[in-house]
């Protein structure tokens, strides 16, 4: 009974395949290139899909036939299908439309698809359906005149040239459809006919943007080669096609990669209509898409485009997060360099260390000699120079010559000693003031990845904003949801268009800050390198033994001990406290027993009389010599100067405990300082590790959650979270690495010293002096 049971159903499988019906399909193109390949392999794998088991699909080999843009070819190939086993014709191209529209009956079902777009269209687009036997087509709901108008909002355009291939020039009205359109743009166009890309580069001239009409056959590397051509030329362009092409730098496009998704969808879903015993004429002929504006942002800026704030919201951008028409790219180790020699604070503190020269100069010039010229012309009352037995001529012309030189004096040795000890004092307060700034450019470099790095993950939750507010739209449309989840994500998506507002300016402004810091112009265009550990300028940087320092407390109080003792020896500002106090304590000896070092001095002067004329002039006594000279030494020592020394004596004491305290704090800051860096870098360590941990799960969870509440298992208030937790999960692990980084240059610039900027000996060296430090204390 079993064995007959199981013939029964054996015979019933054998039967039901018997009766299932083979059809071979032919398909009728334009043209046929290496990319068009793999779409033919996808509408094929489409229609089997979609027929499944209602019948066996065949797509013989000899009925895959090209025309190569030759009419007479095409109407060959149509009669060729005709004529063999074919069952059904699928025709695509605006050639294979002439013929296949011109046909007064259809004899065999056709379908007709890609003949451009509803503007050029031949056929009768008044009716849903075709309303001819045996015969229908689709026709998508783009318009070139869409493009344009929106092309125009993007760039202004003024003339447009229309890249369009040779062959379709001859089969559409371009003039005549093209004329129209453009006096309604109130702009001009400039058709450009093309076989190879040469055409296309040779005619570029008395345009200011292009738009592709064609080049569906064109390759990758061919759309790129036009797009850095356009780019080079400052040219913006737009393209009828997909995505794709924005991709490889076309600047924009309205038409999206599911657009294709959908086309390939319905012509399979017609052949399964037709298969299923639906007549042709009766399916629906449109196929409605939902535009949707993509640019590419590199691109725009390339070619000076202004995208407007309020086309964000509904535009997808493609391109990475990198400013295309920078002057200059820096990295962190550039940035320090610049910083250093062109910030113009370190200019002013440099300024700084140039005046304490002088004012050692200065000291130093109280041991010059002083030499001064002295030359007179006396009128002398008449009556008096007659009585003065020929001192004193009625008149008389003398000069004399003085110098004086200082031997020996305390006060000015003091002074020479304190001016050197304060201009190392200002020097180690400039060391101070750079080794501050290299850490706010480290800052300021950092912060602007952050900001990068934010504006990168805001773009990509807009997309999956806009992705949810789609499936919402799908589940209301299907009747799965409510009305108010797709109402939430339109809300979601004006918060999110926002946060992306908000972080394209916040990237702005830190590039201000960087150029500020660079003395660069403030409307300089930079840009700046990513980093990461391990990797380019932190390739010597060993993230793990640190790692493995920090997280053992074993290892941890010996290395902060070591860490505070280099800080307090590399520390600029305890040095300048330091030469501080020696030139207090210069001062303090001064006003104390220097006071009473005498002062050496000596002095010489040398007179001459030039003329002596009028009443009193006669010498009385002959060869009265007309000039002379006198020799000095002076010895003076200050007995009582208004108690100003003790004065003087008491501020200097003063001004000593005061610095020694000011020391005490440093050193207390400086310990204090160490230690708080070290425990943040502790910190950051742990958010690096966790934080991978964080968005992988987060990821997972929000795919999980967006299947789900496709299929109606979870609310939207769920799928929001998820996104939102995997928005925070995403800024928490591109950020750590950066902060820890941050709080790894904090920690060395308390520590006085940027591994960075030292040579791999000199950070040997501070290695070599660790381990004897742990030594030492064992």
């Amino acid at each position: 009974m079993r064995k007959l049971l199981t013939i029964i159903l054996f015979l019933s499988v054998i039967s039901m395949y018997s009766q299932r019906k083979q059809y071979d399909i032919g398909i009728l193109l334009d043209n046929r290139t290496e990319k068009l390949e793999p779409l033919l392999d996808q509408l094929m794998t489409q229609i089997k899909a979609v027929v499944g088991e209602d019948a066996d699909i065949n797509f013989p080999r000899n009925s895959i036939l090209t025309n190569n843009f030759n009419l007479e070819r095409a109407k060959q190939n149509y009669e060729t299908l005709l004529s063999n086993e074919t069952d059904i014709i699928l025709a695509f191209g605006v050639v294979n439309s002439k013929v296949v529209s011109s046909q007064s009956s259809h004899v065999k079902p056709t379908i007709l698809f890609g003949a451009v777009n509803k503007d050029f269209n031949v056929l009768d687009l008044s009716k849903e359906v075709s309303g001819i036997d045996n015969f229908t087509f689709l026709i998508e709901s783009e318009s070139f005149l869409e493009d344009f108008q929106k092309f125009k909002e993007l760039t202004e355009f003024d003339t447009v040239g229309i890249v369009i291939e040779k062959p379709l020039v001859d089969f559409l009205p371009l003039q005549q459809v093209f004329d129209d359109e453009f006096e309604i743009l109130n702009a001009n166009y400039k058709i450009i006919p093309f076989d190879t890309l040469q055409d296309i580069t040779s005619n570029l001239e008395g345009i200011d943007a292009v738009y592709m009409a064609g080049g569906f056959f064109l390759s990758d590397d061919e759309i790129r080669s036009l797009a850095s051509t356009f780019i080079e030329k400052k040219l913006p362009s737009f393209t009828s096609l997909s995505v794709a092409q924005v991709k490889n730098g076309i600047m924009a496009t309205q038409h999206s990669d599911e657009n294709f998704e959908q086309f390939i969808r319905r012509i399979a879903l017609s052949v399964e209509g037709y298969i299923n015993g639906k007549p042709l004429s009766e399916m629906p002929v449109f196929i409605d898409y939902n535009q949707r504006l993509t640019i590419n942002f590199n691109v725009a800026e390339q070619v000076n485009v202004t995208i407007k704030y309020s086309l964000i919201n509904d535009t997808d951008f493609v391109g990475d997060i990198e400013n295309a028409i920078a002057k200059k790219t820096y990295n962190l180790l550039e940035i320090i360099d610049e910083v250093v020699n062109e910030n113009l604070s370190l200019q002013s503190d440099r300024r700084s260390v140039d005046l304490s020269e002088q004012d050692v100069k200065s000291a130093k010039s109280n041991y010059y000699p002083s030499v001064n010229a002295n030359a007179t012309g006396t009128y002398i009352d008449p009556d008096i120079a007659e009585f003065s037995q020929g001192q004193n001529p009625e008149f008389s012309t003398d000069g004399s010559i003085t110098l004086q030189q200082t031997v020996f004096s305390e006060a000015a040795n003091a002074n020479i000693t304190i001016q050197k000890e304060l201009l190392k004092a200002q020097e180690e307060t400039f060391n101070a003031s750079q080794l501050d700034a290299i850490f706010s450019a480290s800052n300021a470099y950092f912060t602007a990845l952050i900001l990068k790095a934010n504006l990168q993950i805001q773009l990509r939750n807009l997309n999956l904003t806009k992705k949810n507010l789609q499936i919402a739209e799908q589940n209301y449309e299907a009747g799965e949801s409510g009305k108010s989840d797709m109402l939430r994500f339109q809300s979601e998506l004006a918060q999110n268009t926002q946060a992306m507002i908000e972080a394209v300016n916040n990237l702005e402004q830190s590039f201000l800050s960087l150029n500020q810091l660079l003395n660069n112009p403030l409307d300089t265009e930079i840009d700046i390198e990513d980093t990461e550990l391990g990797k380019g300028v932190f390739e010597q940087y060993n993230y793990d033994e640190l790692t493995t320092l920090l997280d053992d407390p074993k290892l941890r109080e010996p290395f902060i001990a070591f860490l505070v003792e280099e800080a307090k020896q590399n520390a600029p500002e305890l040095k300048a406290l330091g030469y501080n106090l020696n030139a207090t304590d210069r001062q303090i000896k001064l006003y104390g027993t220097g006071r009473f070092i005498p002062t050496i001095a000596l002095q010489g002067q040398y007179n001459r009389n030039f003329s002596r004329s009028g009443k009193g002039s006669a010498l009385p006594f002959p060869g009265y010599p007309n000039d002379n000279y006198n020799v000095a030494a002076s010895l003076s020592i200050p007995i009582f100067n208004q108690n100003t020394n003790n004065i003087n004596k008491q501020i200097a004491l003063i001004q000593k405990d005061q610095l020694e305290i000011n020391k005490e704090n440093s050193e207390l800051a400086i310990d204090a300082n160490i230690r708080s860096g070290v425990l943040n870098l502790i910190n950051q360590i742990s958010n690096i590790e966790l934080s991978r941990v964080s968005e992988s799960s987060a990821e997972e969870a929000l795919d999980l959650t967006q299947t789900s509440y496709s299929s109606g298992a979870v609310t939207v208030i769920q799928l929001i979270d998820a996104q939102n937790n995997y928005l925070n999960a995403q800024l928490a692990s591109i950020n750590a690495t950066y902060n820890y980084l941050i709080n790894a240059l904090q920690l060395e610039r308390y520590l006085g010293y940027y591994f960075l900027l030292n040579s791999e000996a000199d950070n040997t060296e501070f290695r070599q002096r660790f381990l004897e430090f742990m030594n030492n204390r064992n």
